[in-house]
C-alpha cells in the first residue's frame, strides 16, 4: 500500500549579532525571513532584532531553560507538520554555553533535520583578536558558580594549553583571584562588550587585569582566554609540519 510522503520541517540554528546588528549574515536574514516560527531565549531581545531586520511579524517561540521541556514539544510539532523553525540566541551561536542541547538530541532521535547558519560567536571573535598562542585551546565557557568551580580551574590549569571561559561582571574579580591561586604567573586576554560602543580587550599578567578592572565599571559578559606559564609557544607551522 502506498503512502503519501510526509514533509517534516527543518530547524535552523541561526547565528545572530553579539552587539553590533550589523555583524549577521545574509543567509541568516533569509533564514529567519522564510522560517515560519523562530524560537528565542527572550522574545522582546529577538522583536529588536526583527524590526531592524525588517522582518514582519513572525510566531515567536520562548525557549530557554526554563521551559525547555514544553518548548521542544511545541517545536517538534512543528517541524513535524512541516514547518521550518530558526533557533536563535540572545546574542551569537545557539547552543554554544546557550539553551539547545537538549533540542537538538530530540531531533536527532526523531530523525528531524537540523541545519547551521553560521556566523558571530564570542568565543572565536575573542580569540581571532587575541596576541596569545591559540591553535590549540579547550572551551570551558560557564564555570560552576560555587560546587565543583575550585576543581574545575585546576582541572584546566593541569591540561597546559590555552583555555577559555565565560564569567559575568559580578565574578569576574573573583575569577583572576582563583586564577592567581592555581596559576599566578599566566599571562591572559579579556575581551568585554565585543562589538559594542564599549568594547574593550585587554592582554597582561592577571596582577595587571585585576587592577585595570578594580574600578568596579564593569559591565557586559566577559570572555577569558588564559595561556598557562611555561607552556611553549608553537607556531602554526611548527605544529602542522607533520600533518599533511
Amino acid at each position: 500500500m502506498q503512502t503519501d510522503h510526509i514533509h517534516t520541517g527543518t530547524l535552523y540554528v541561526v547565528a545572530t549579532p553579539l552587539g553590533n546588528l550589523e555583524d549577521i549574515t545574509l543567509r541568516a536574514i533569509r533564514i529567519l525571513k522564510e522560517s515560519g516560527a523562530i524560537a528565542c531565549e527572550d522574545t522582546r531581545r529577538a522583536s529588536i532584532l526583527l524590526r531592524h531586520l525588517d522582518i514582519s511579524a513572525k510566531r515567536l517561540i520562548s525557549y530557554h531553560n526554563y521551559n525547555e521541556p514544553a518548548a521542544i514539544r511545541q517545536i517538534v510539532a512543528l517541524l513535524e507538520e512541516g514547518t521550518d523553525v530558526s533557533l536563535i540566541t540572545d546574542a551569537g551561536t545557539p547552543v554554544i554555553s546557550d539553551p539547545g542541547y537538549a533540542l537538538l538530541h530530540e531531533l536527532h532521535d526523531r530523525g528531524l533535520q537540523v541545519i547551521p547558519v553560521p556566523g558571530p560567536s564570542a568565543v572565536t571573535a575573542a580569540l581571532s583578536a587575541c596576541p596569545l598562542p591559540v591553535n590549540n585551546f579547550y572551551f570551558a565557557g560557564f564555570l560552576p558558580h560555587k560546587k565543583g568551580r575550585k576543581s574545575k580551574l585546576e582541572y584546566l590549569a593541569a591540561l597546559q594549553t590555552t583555555f577559555v571561559v565565560y564569567e559575568s561582571p559580578f565574578r569576574i574579580m573573583k575569577l583572576l583571584d582563583e586564577l592567581s591561586n592555581v596559576m599566578a604567573d599566566a599571562r591572559i586576554f579579556i575581551g568585554r562588550e565585543m562589538t559594542k560602543i564599549h568594547e574593550e580587550y585587554l592582554t597582561g599578567t592577571i596582577e595587571e587585569m585585576r587592577q585595570r578592572l578594580a574600578d568596579g565599571k564593569t559591565r557586559g559578559e566577559f570572555v577569558v582566554v588564559v595561556h598557562p606559564p611555561g607552556k611553549k609557544t608553537v607556531k602554526p607551522e611548527e605544529e602542522d609540519a607533520n600533518h599533511h
